[in-house]
């Protein structure tokens, strides 16, 4: 199941770029407005999270590669020995995320960023794709899951 997942996330995120990319022509057309706090915006994006280790040259294009598949790799064999359904999604969720970055990053030497939402003029949010989305979604989570839970403590237990 967290394979089928990951998989269900990769490629819907590889449909949403193909679409942007070729029916759509985001690249050329650069911005697409749907709705009053949402767009379509062309973005390349060259670097990982908000703009951290951003790949300038080929080699650190192939670099970025290689680091984004060696966390995907522990994702994966993470989610594979994962007892816990709930943390298998998550981690199923930021798997299936990260390989859709690390295609674009192969393909094109960069990721394919277009989901844009706004308030008027202001952006929370740099813009994203699915991928992303599902990452940032899956690490969330993880973090809220083991930060509200305590296994084996009792709330009322004094440690010595």
């Amino acid at each position: 199941m967290v394979f089928a997942i990951a998989l269900a996330i990769f490629l819907f995120d590889q449909i949403t770029k193909w679409i942007v990319i070729h029916p759509l022509r985001l690249e050329d057309v650069g911005v697409i407005e749907l709705l009053p706090f949402f767009d379509l915006r062309w973005v390349r994006n060259y670097g990982v999270s908000m703009g951290f280790l951003t790949a300038g040259t080929d080699l650190g294009r192939w670099l970025l590669v290689a680091l984004t598949a060696g966390i995907a790799l522990f994702v994966g064999i993470w989610a594979w020995k994962e007892k816990r359904r709930d943390d298998a999604i998550a981690l199923a969720m930021v798997l299936g995320g990260a390989l859709g970055n690390i295609v674009d990053r192969t393909r094109y030497g960069y990721v394919v960023d277009f989901a844009d939402l706004h308030i008027g003029e202001w952006r929370p949010f740099l813009v994203f794709n699915v991928a992303d989305a599902a990452i940032t979604i899956g690490v969330l989570l993880l973090l809220v899951r083991a930060l509200l839970t305590r296994e084996g403590k009792s709330p009322n237990k004094k440690e010595a």
